[in-house]
């Protein structure tokens, strides 16, 4: 989350969206909030807009009760969004909702595509990419901004026991881990 918002450049004040609150995406929120941006977090239902606020967004759009481009477009359009949700489908919508020379990054794999019309991209200059975790020295420099003068940027993990990989694991694919699921070495 943290290299591809400073990779994709956006300026203090901007509009950042974080799209899916779950593993990365509530870092997402709290690396853009730390890094001066004004945050908007897409997530789907209502359950997840305090959450969101605590974290740190300024708004939340419930993409079951809204199209989120429209409402990011309401908002003045998003310099970056940040696309963490395993779904295409749920990523084509964002295009909309991108600011002139805006960016669509994409940090989640999907196996479906994302469908954009070249329209949305060439009339303002936007662009759809993608993003990795970045070179060891990025994760370092990831790692040492999230330390730095107790910003309070905090994974939220759940730890299970190593002899408990395989309910840790069904408790993941279940959608039930909030925000991130971690094992620990068992003491004997």
């Amino acid at each position: 989350m943290y290299n591809a918002l400073i990779s994709a450049s956006a300026r203090p004040g901007s509009l950042v969206a974080v799209q899916g609150l779950g593993g990365l995406g509530h870092l997402g929120i709290q690396y853009a909030r730390t890094l001066g941006h004004r945050v908007a977090a897409i997530a789907r239902g209502t359950a997840k807009a305090a959450l969101a606020a605590e974290l740190g967004a300024h708004h939340y759009v419930d993409s079951t009760q809204t199209d989120p481009g429209a409402a990011l477009r309401g908002l003045g359009g998003a310099a970056v969004i940040i696309a963490t949700a395993a779904s295409g489908a749920s990523m084509s919508p964002l295009v909309q909702g991108l600011g002139p020379r805006g960016q669509l990054v994409v940090v989640g794999a999907a196996p479906d595509p994302i469908q954009v019309t070249t329209s949305d991209l060439v009339f303002g200059g936007r662009t759809v990419r993608g993003s990795l975790t970045g070179t060891a020295i990025e994760n370092e420099d990831n790692l040492r901004f999230a330390l730095a003068l107790a910003l309070g940027i905090r994974s939220r993990n759940e730890v299970f026991p190593l002899s408990e990989a395989p309910k840790a694991y069904q408790h993941m694919l279940n959608g039930d881990a909030r925000f991130r699921v971690v094992l620990g070495m068992e003491q004997s």
